[in-house]
Parts: C-alpha cells; sequence; structure tokens
C-alpha cells in the first residue's frame, strides 16, 4: 500500500503565505508524477500544480506567478509554496501521486482558508 500524509495547511489572511508538504511512503516503487488539486464548496476538484520525476512542471492559470510546486525524489515528497493567497484559493487541498505501472494515489486533503 501506498500512503499520502499532507501537512501544512490552516487560516491565513489575504496576501499571506502557506507551504503544504506531501510525503509518500510504502510501497512506492517509481513515483512518476506528483502535484495539488484543491476542492471549494460546492466544486469540482481542480488541478493546482504538478510536477514530474524530471523536475518539470505545470500550474493552473489561477496560481501561476504565486504558487511554487517542488520535489524532493530522494523523500518522495512534494511541495507547494503559496504566496499572495486570496480568499479565492480557499479549499481542501490534496496531494496525488502517480505510480508506474500501480496508477493515482491521493492524500486525505487538507484545508487551506483565506480570509479578507
Amino acid at each position: 500500500q501506498v500512503q499520502l500524509v499532507e501537512s501544512g495547511g490552516g487560516l491565513v489572511q489575504a496576501g499571506g503565505s502557506l507551504r503544504l508538504s506531501c510525503a509518500a511512503s510504502g510501497r512506492i516503487g517509481t513515483v512518476n508524477a506528483m502535484g495539488w488539486y484543491r476542492q471549494a464548496p460546492g466544486k469540482q476538484r481542480e488541478l493546482v500544480a504538478t510536477v514530474r520525476s524530471g523536475g518539470s512542471t505545470m500550474y493552473a492559470d489561477s496560481v501561476k506567478g504565486r504558487f511554487t510546486i517542488s520535489r524532493d525524489n530522494a523523500k518522495n515528497t512534494v511541495y507547494l509554496q503559496m504566496n499572495s493567497l486570496k480568499p479565492e484559493d480557499t479549499a481542501v487541498y490534496y496531494c496525488k501521486a502517480t505510480i508506474t505501472f500501480r496508477g493515482n494515489y491521493w492524500g486525505q486533503g487538507t484545508q487551506v482558508t483565506v480570509s479578507s
């Protein structure tokens, strides 16, 4: 089994920063892509950012220039540095890992709340 454990969520004022972490453990094998998704109340889950094992990244337009995704392959950990947070960033943030030949795994989610 593979476990993804997220941390770093919380309450922050608009304009503030938070850093999310997600560590993968268990029978990991080869982790291809890791990423962050979010789901706000009443909305569908959406992509925030992804990073592949080679380091290439992709961001949602809404977070470009404010969020930075990074990865420590040795620790099977992915980070999301979130700066200049806005109230519309409020959501539950989920970590996802894509493992070669095994599929996708999700974390339990961490709440991020941005107050105006």
